[in-house]
């Protein structure tokens, strides 16, 4: 496993891994209409190679000998929804669901806090999905804390996130 700083050149890849992750972790029973339009509206080769260029964003990528199998992205100057927290958010961190358990996504936030540190940021946040059990467990265990809630939302839908933060 290897990991690098995204290039233009990995934009498709990674939002082709976004659309993969983001159906096979929310959409359990079924995929309607409005679901996919979201997903393929958010997650574009265009929208990730602007990410890519913008100077508050880094993207680090896991890589096996036959391709991208996470990556992580780092929002920074971007305020925690909650009092006096961090200004650094952990946007995203996807791994490909056959690849869980590998330690990939442990790899990824460890070069993520690294690089973070380097900028000398004091934390992170990020926001989880309030059902997702998993992640929140596995957050805990690398050291984040509950900070409150936040709503997701995707048009007039709203969906319930956990805050959680990591101070460095």
């Amino acid at each position: 496993m290897m990991i690098r700083t995204a290039s233009k050149d990995d934009a498709s890849s990674l939002a082709a891994l976004s659309i993969e992750v983001w159906i096979g972790t929310y959409l359990k029973n079924g995929v309607s209409k409005f679901f996919a339009d979201y997903a393929l509206s958010a997650f574009t080769t265009e929208k990730f190679e602007t990410l890519i260029d913008d100077k508050n964003e880094i993207i680090l990528i896991s890589e096996n000998s036959e391709g991208m199998d996470g990556f992580v992205r780092v929002t920074l100057r971007s305020p925690a929804p909650a009092d006096n927290g961090p200004e650094t958010e952990i946007a995203t961190l996807y791994v490909q669901p056959r690849h869980k358990g590998k330690g990939i996504g442990k790899r990824l936030l460890a070069e993520a806090f690294k690089l973070c540190g380097e900028q000398g940021c004091k934390g992170v946040w990020l926001a989880v999905n309030s059902e997702n059990r998993d992640a929140i467990v596995f957050y805990q265990r690398l050291g984040f804390t509950r900070d409150g809630q936040t709503a997701f939302r995707i048009g007039e839908q709203s969906y319930a996130n956990e805050v959680m933060v990591k101070l460095f």
